[in-house]
């Protein structure tokens, strides 16, 4: 019998806002776990040991799946032991695994070969920036990370902007933290004065910060300072 590949979540901050992010119903599931596939080793442990699993942390076994991942030879031998019967669980950096996460391609290849998949309650830094935006979430789309050169930035940007408006859909993205400030200031004067932008930055953090303003008024006002600090932008015209 194959084994069952459970999606499990973790904190997306490092110091957590006063709730708990690990479900109990998700603590038993952990527990039963011997093999991980995770986006990094130790911050996998770490989260392990904070979570309380009953298991001895170096009883445990973690294979990484992350930019240097090869694809096809290093995801089959990661799913191997999956399909001889042992269960495993994918946990990523921050948040939930595979969206926007390498972890996707362990649960395509999963369901390429008939092993069920699990997704566990837990944070989505994404969801959570949308349902807190005021924009719409009856139709949105999130698209990632924006083009890095000019003019292709430029015109995702405005495409998007336009998408939004034509759909009433919001457009959700993210950018490198290092870059967050340079994406904000060009996303207030790229966009039109009334389409609205959401900053959520932190989220779950006692330094969370979420704000929506049209791009003339975070002209007016001024934006605040997000550099080197996670964040998802929303638009919407």
């Amino acid at each position: 019998m194959k084994g069952t590949l459970y999606l499990i979540p973790c904190p997306i901050a490092e110091e957590t806002l006063p709730y708990d992010v690990t479900p109990e119903a998700n603590r038993a599931i952990i527990d039963s776990l011997d093999y991980f596939i995770v986006e990094n080793t130790r911050s996998a442990r770490r989260f392990l040991a904070k979570a309380g699993i009953s298991r001895r942390i170096d009883d445990l076994e973690f294979v990484e799946l992350n930019e240097h991942s090869v694809a096809g030879r290093d995801i089959e031998r990661m799913v191997a032991p999956i399909m001889e019967g042992r269960s495993a669980g994918v946990i990523s950096e921050a948040g939930v695994p595979a969206v926007a996460d390498p972890g996707q391609l362990v649960v395509e290849l999963c369901h390429r070969r008939g092993i069920r998949v699990v997704p566990l309650v837990g944070p989505s830094s994404i969801i959570m920036a949308v349902m807190a935006s005021g924009l719409s979430g009856q139709s949105f789309a999130f698209n990632g990370y924006l083009p890095i050169k000019e003019p292709e930035r430029s015109r995702t940007i405005k495409r998007l902007e336009a998408r939004s408006k034509a759909e009433q859909q919001s457009q959700a993205f993210i950018e490198a933290p290092y870059r967050n400030a340079k994406l904000a200031e060009q996303l207030v004067r790229t966009c039109a004065p009334t389409t609205r932008l959401c900053i959520a930055c932190n989220l779950t953090s006692p330094s969370e910060y979420i704000r929506t303003r049209t791009c003339a008024e975070w002209l007016k006002e001024g934006l605040p300072d997000i550099q080197k600090r996670p964040a998802i932008f929303i638009v919407q015209g």
